[in-house]
């Protein structure tokens, strides 16, 4: 008895969704759309390592406070 499974496509199945990509798109529009393929994966790739890297810039931000002498300097320039 046979039973239906899917799995990745063989050969055939891939020249054939290569075909009906080809008539839908053309053969220009296909390096283009291949670029910009391959440009949106580098930045989302790019997202993903600056994600996971530590917000060290930010924590220093939270962390600096303003003394009062930094706010008194302040008011003496706007006079």
């Amino acid at each position: 008895m046979h039973t239906l499974a899917f799995g990745m496509p063989g050969g055939q199945e891939l020249l054939i969704i290569l075909f009906i990509v080809l008539l839908l798109f053309g053969a220009k529009k296909l390096p283009e759309l291949s670029r910009s393929l391959g440009k949106s994966l580098g930045e989302f790739k790019k997202g993903q390592r600056e994600g996971s890297l530590p917000d060290t810039d930010e924590d220093e931000v939270e962390k600096k406070e303003i003394s009062p002498s930094d706010e008194d300097d302040s008011k003496k320039t706007d006079a």
